[in-house]
């Protein structure tokens, strides 16, 4: 899913730190993919990818030997980049439609992920 942010790039990228934060989540890392790829001589605009993560809902998955393989899709990850219209735009997974093919109370906690992240997400984006 791709969405217009309603700020600039950095601006976009330390506002969604910030409510992602105040939201009890953690940014454990940021991947900036415009330098990864300026160390291997390619130019892109700027892109950043967020992992994000809520130690509640980790301990509820990574605490049960059957969720743990669920770690593979830990911790959610948010994309933030910059297109040549010179716009930013937010992308993730719908992990909402992922998750309907799951247990249901793995699907429970994930939903409930899922939700949270785009309460924070809805705060960058346009009207």
């Amino acid at each position: 899913m791709e969405k217009k942010s309603k700020f600039s790039f950095n601006k976009t990228i330390t506002e969604f730190t910030n409510i992602v934060q105040e939201g009890g989540w953690k940014v454990v890392y940021v991947h900036d993919l415009q330098e990864t790829m300026a160390r291997n001589n390619k130019e892109v605009l700027p892109v950043k990818v967020l992992e994000l993560c809520s130690p509640s809902h980790a301990y509820s998955i990574l605490g049960k030997d059957e969720w743990r393989t669920f770690s593979s899709m830990m911790p959610c990850r948010i994309s933030i980049y910059e297109k040549s219209d010179g716009k930013t735009y937010v992308s993730q997974m719908n992990i909402e439609l992922l998750g309907s093919a799951i247990e249901k109370e793995m699907q429970e906690i994930m939903n409930l992920s899922y939700r949270e992240v785009q309460n924070f997400v809805s705060q960058i984006l346009e009207s």
